[in-house]
């Protein structure tokens, strides 16, 4: 009987590596929860731009989804600069052999 494969992601789907799908998932995730704050908050994008120490345009970029735009880096920052902690949870994969 052979071990259950992972499933595929979203981005996988897409085309891309296994490495880049999970580096991709991650900045969306990172992008979907710094927008929900935003949202939260209330604030406009003039108000967003202000707060994270960046530009509306930036945010504009964020709001927008233009995930090429941002690294996990950024984004960490982002988040951080409007008050969130933000913690990783690395898991093993199952082999498949």
């Amino acid at each position: 009987m052979s071990s259950p494969s992972r499933t595929e992601t979203a981005f996988e789907a897409l085309g891309y590596a296994p490495e880049e799908a999970d580096h991709l998932r991650i900045r969306a995730d990172l992008m979907l929860a710094l927008e929900k704050l935003i949202a939260e908050r209330g604030w406009t994008q003039v108000e967003a731009a202000r707060a994270l120490g960046v530009t509306q345009p930036r945010v504009s970029d964020l709001v927008r989804g233009k995930i090429d735009r941002f690294s996990i880096d950024t984004l960490v920052h982002l988040l951080s600069q409007a008050g969130a902690d933000v913690t990783f949870k690395v898991r093993r994969r199952r082999s498949a052999a």
